[in-house]
């Protein structure tokens, strides 16, 4: 099996002279990290810390066209989404999979607004139109009866009927990282994580040909001579434009987006719910998890100035996002009831010179933007992850001017890596595909030949400690925090338990990674420091209730 190791990676960086240096691992750089080594160019992703280790596992984990940005009258961001949404579910069917939609409708002595209705059933014909049909479904209208068989805890006094519309779910920090492996086992990039990026080197032209990076794990300095960069790193975009341009930039206004879980129990659902959000013209996404017995409620959309590097939920987002649940359902939802958090910063295009800045950060384009700076420097912002694969297209096409022989794009069709004929058979097999797709097989192997491995690891969670071993050996896993955050989901899903099962997971990989006792405590208190910050910040206990 070919490898896809950090040390092997360094190695070359510092030997081998690329056609382009990517600078962020989120969906965006791995996409772009892909489409140019798929187009034949020599290609090294960077990323100041783990891959997807940003706003790229810290979405609403759906891949949908977006029915509110419809009353935008962004009807060719729409389409753009609807069609993405598509080429992923046929290019990582193992890791985007459809998903129901409901929309409950809610009214007095039995009744709803025939406006509403009328409002809701033209939107979803458009969506429909737009593109959702290619999913191989069409929204429909349901009884008040079916509405409460998917979301039982619905306020029976209030609610008349619903909407079933078809969209799709994906592990975004999965998707990421299998867009990075692709780019790396089927095309020969070079990934590197842990690598911040301090500067650029010029020619005597002006041109880029070196990028400085700063080693965090190993504390070193590397440079790396390259033809072109293309910035792709998010909400870090305008520091990187202002450190390589050495010029002032303003094209990204952060949004704040958190999200909270809570036992599948307290919260049943079977299909996702969008819920409005009373006294405010928004709504919410309760989203049932698709491996774990728990249910997730999300997400905020506010302005943000804060440090980008750990944006918290706080005790006022909790309250928000549960006060909405309860004033539709009878769950009762209360701030004990919360097992995992998470926040994430959204890359928005800053409004245009001359247009008043909304103060709804849900009002500004999900669109992206593609810059060439004519020094061999291409910067990538806004946008969102459904689309990333047309951003990365856009990306590597704004490359042109400098490759006289660039192919064309090839990933409209291309199956990511773990795409193939075999399917799942057993339970453990099922687990395993929608996380790993044919790899699972390797994971079996593990299993075969050590069946202790083949046991859950984190009480009420699905993931067996083979997962963990082949994360540590094939994934780039670094850290505790890298498998229990993003390798695995369980930091997500319930952040109390997994860190009461912390110290088998590192004791599990420690022989791969090469930990001693003092490191294995080091990694436990990294990740306790992290439960401990996020759990604070949003007001609750990390003692179980």
């Amino acid at each position: 099996m070919a490898h896809f190791q950090r040390a092997e990676s360094l190695a070359n960086l510092s030997t081998v002279e690329y056609d382009v240096v990517v600078i962020g691992a989120g969906m965006t750089g791995a996409g772009v990290a892909l489409d140019a080594a798929s187009r034949g160019l020599r290609v090294a992703l960077l990323d100041a810390g783990d891959i997807a280790s940003g706003t790229s596992s810290k979405s609403s984990k759906m891949v949908h066209g977006g029915l509110r940005y419809l009353q935008q009258k962004e009807f060719r961001l729409v389409y753009e989404n609807l069609r993405e949404r598509q080429r992923l579910l046929e290019n990582a069917p193992f890791l985007v999979r459809p998903l129901p939609f409901l929309i409950p409708l809610f009214g007095k002595d039995g009744t709803v607004s025939k406006a509403l209705v009328k409002g809701y059933a033209t939107a979803l014909r458009i969506y429909d139109l737009t593109g959702g049909w290619r999913i191989g479904a069409r929204y429909r209208r349901i009884t008040r009866d079916e509405a409460l068989s998917h979301l039982p805890t619905l306020r029976t006094q209030q609610l008349v009927a619903g909407f079933i519309y078809m969209d799709a779910r994906g592990d975004d920090a999965r998707v990421a990282l299998t867009l990075a492996r692709s780019a790396a086992l089927d095309f020969g990039a070079d990934v590197a994580t842990y690598l911040r990026v301090t500067g650029l080197s010029r020619d005597d032209k002006g041109r880029v040909c070196e990028v400085v990076a700063h080693d965090r794990l190993g504390e070193c300095e590397i440079r790396v001579r390259t033809r072109s960069v293309v910035n792709a790193s998010g909400v870090w975009a305008d520091h990187v434009f202002n450190m390589v341009e050495h010029a002032a930039s303003h094209e990204i206004t952060p949004a704040k987006g958190v999200h909270v879980t809570v036992p599948r129990h307290r919260l049943p659902a079977d299909v996702a719910a969008v819920l409005t959000v009373p006294g405010d013209r928004r709504s919410i996404f309760v989203v049932p998890f698709e491996e774990a017995p728990y249910t997730f409620i999300g997400t905020t959309d506010t302005a943000y100035d804060g440090p980008l590097d750990q944006p918290e939920c706080s005790a006022h987002d909790v309250a928000y996002l549960l006060n909405a649940v309860n004033a539709w359902t009878s769950s009762d939802l209360r701030s004990e009831d919360v097992t995992g958090v998470w926040a994430g910063l959204r890359p928005l295009l800053a409004p245009k010179q001359g247009k008043s800045m909304s103060e709804r950060t849900a009002d500004l384009s999900r669109r992206h933007k593609v810059t060439d700076s004519h020094d061999g420097v291409i910067h990538i912002t806004g946008g969102k992850w459904t689309t990333y694969r047309q951003m990365a297209e856009d990306g590597v096409d704004a490359l042109k001017p400098y490759f006289a022989r660039l192919a064309s794009a090839r990933t409209k069709n291309l199956r990511l890596h773990g795409t193939s004929a075999w399917r799942p058979q057993g339970e453990l097999e099922q687990h395993l595909y929608h996380r790993f797709g044919s790899e699972s097989q390797v994971i079996l192997d593990l299993v075969r030949n050590d069946p202790t491995l083949g046991e859950t690891v984190i009480e009420g969670l699905p993931f067996v400690g083979a997962e963990f071993v082949y994360s540590a050996r094939h994934e780039m896993a670094t850290s505790l925090v890298d498998l229990l955050t993003r390798r695995t989901r369980a930091h997500l899903h319930n952040a109390r338990a997994t860190l009461a099962a912390a110290p088998k997971v590192a004791r599990l990989v420690a022989e791969d990674l090469g930990w001693d006792e003092d490191q294995i405590d080091s990694q436990l208190r990294a990740y306790e420091t992290l439960v401990a910050s996020e759990f604070t910040a949003a007001g609750l206990s990390v003692e179980r209730s």
